[in-house]
């Protein structure tokens, strides 16, 4: 190597990285890794002989470069060398065209990278400044206005090898082209591992994955559950996707309807979804009827079997349910399967037997479905609100036997109902004794809409029951009999 030999020793020295200090290139480190630093201890050459190359360098990381650029971003001097000294291809940008490089570091910036989490970027991949790979990338993300989280998006620029981020982008644009929604493509990036559901992943294989989940509701399955483009399509989703058509007879449109309802389903492994099969079995269920109550309640395949429902399936049959009558409650209670014991069921069972229901009997099984729609709290302003009405705890027992869904209403709705009964309708309010299914009844679009209706043209009388409980067409053939009566006596008294 050519040398020139200088007549006084330059301050500068020092702060140079000398052609015999060899520093190995590294892997690309973790996010969390240390930043390499370069101390002046480590320098053993003489201040006589620099070469013509880091006289060059020297101009380089000069104001013009260094203190423009990197000292920005607070890269001392050391670390400018080093940088520069495993990397020279930035050396060659920077004197060539500034501007470019000046223009690569203000994408990062403006793409969400803090000035530290840049540093820190620059510092373990300092190809992500030359890379034409990574700048389209960068471009790409700036462009497309992709909101990645900083910590997401440094993650992926020093873990993934350059020659992917094209590839990256191909795939990328590949799910908008199929309809991904594009103000949703952040979400996406940010949720998957990057690495697994795209970089490794072909073309063709990408493509494969959407056509198969445009069956189970694309794109918004994957919108809603990004997580499962990380599985594999042949050993994972679709093994797992034959699992629920076989359970519903080979009935892919149900079962399709199932994975559309809750698509994170799919994230359960067959081996986990066989042991909920063989629980429900070993209940006397069948696949059908389990596959019916998934419909209701899809979760039902994330509750312990351990913790949750080998008790409380217990505690239907020790209330006298057999297998049919289990499924008939699971299917209009699912939640009883899953909601805390201590924070809710428990306090649930002591108010029913407040009111006088017995302990493991059909009763207290139907009660207790009944209640799993509402919570705690509001059970309890239901019961004060019947108390204060005059209704007695056997009142109150006896109106949740005749229709148990009293208990699980709103209380403000209740409330507002048995006031219009009481003040509009005029009636007793303990009417409610025999009918209380009338609480269960829109106000203004059944209950005050027939009402006013009748009052029209009847006037007073008849039961709540029968002015409610009818079918519409059966209401309406009532109201135009009761509109032609009128009609007719109206007819009489102008002839008189």
């Amino acid at each position: 190597m050519f040398t020139t030999q200088l007549c006084s020793p330059l301050p500068t020295a020092e702060t140079l990285i000398p052609p015999s200090v060899h520093l190995s290139p590294s892997h690309y480190p973790s996010s969390h890794s240390s930043i390499p630093r370069l101390h002046s201890t480590a320098l053993p050459l003489s201040r006589c002989y620099l070469t013509t190359r880091y006289l060059t360098r020297i101009a380089l990381t000069d104001a013009s470069f260094s203190l423009s650029l990197f000292t920005e971003l607070r890269l001392d001097q050391y670390e400018v060398d080093a940088l520069l000294h495993r990397h020279p291809e930035i050396e060659s940008v920077a004197a060539a065209s500034p501007e470019s490089l000046r223009l690569r570091i203000g994408t990062l910036l403006s793409i969400g990278l803090g000035n530290s989490a840049l540093r820190r970027t620059i510092i373990k991949r300092p190809d992500i400044l030359t890379s034409p790979e990574a700048g389209l990338f960068l471009n790409f993300v700036h462009e497309e206005s992709v909101k990645l989280l900083p910590t997401k998006l440094e993650r992926l620029l020093i873990s993934t090898h350059s020659a992917h981020f094209q590839g990256l982008v191909i795939r990328t644009k590949l799910f908008l082209n199929h309809g991904f929604p594009h103000e949703k493509l952040g979400h996406l990036l940010n949720v998957v591992d990057i690495k697994r559901a795209f970089c490794e992943k072909t073309i063709e294989d990408i493509e494969e994955m959407i056509l198969f989940l445009q069956r189970y509701g694309w794109p918004n399955t994957i919108v809603r559950r990004p997580n499962l483009l990380n599985l594999d399509l042949h050993n994972q989703l679709i093994p797992r996707a034959q699992f629920f058509a076989n359970l519903a007879g080979g009935d892919e449109e149900s079962s399709s309807h199932l994975i559309r309802k809750l698509p994170g389903i799919l994230a359960y492994t067959v081996e986990h979804l066989q042991s909920h099969l063989k629980f429900w079995r070993s209940v006397g269920l069948t696949g059908g009827q389990l596959f019916k109550i998934a419909l209701v309640y899809p979760n039902i395949f994330s509750v312990s079997i351990e913790r949750k429902l080998s008790s409380r399936i217990e505690f239907l049959e020790q209330c006298g349910l057999d297998a049919e009558e289990i499924f008939k409650f699971l299917v209009k209670a699912p939640l009883f399967t899953s909601l805390s014991f201590e924070e809710n069921l428990a306090k649930k069972l002591a108010f029913l037997v407040k009111l006088g229901y017995v302990y493991r009997t059909r009763d207290m099984a139907l009660a207790v479905g009944a209640v799993t729609r509402t919570s705690t709290e509001n059970m309890q302003k239901v019961i004060e609100l019947f108390f204060s009405y005059g209704f007695s705890c056997e009142d109150v027992q006896a109106m949740s036997r005749k229709h148990p869904q009293v208990l699980q209403y709103n209380c403000e709705s209740l409330g507002k109902k048995m006031q219009f009964l009481i003040n509009d309708m005029e009636r007793e309010v303990r009417e409610l004794l025999s009918f209380p299914a009338f609480l269960g009844y829109n106000l203004d679009d059944r209950i005050r809409y027939r009402y006013e209706i009748k009052m029209a043209n009847r006037g007073k009388g008849s039961s709540i029951n029968n002015l409610l409980s009818v079918s519409d067409e059966r209401f309406y053939l009532k109201t135009n009999k009761w509109i032609e009566a009128g009609s007719d006596c109206n007819s009489d008294q102008v002839k008189l």
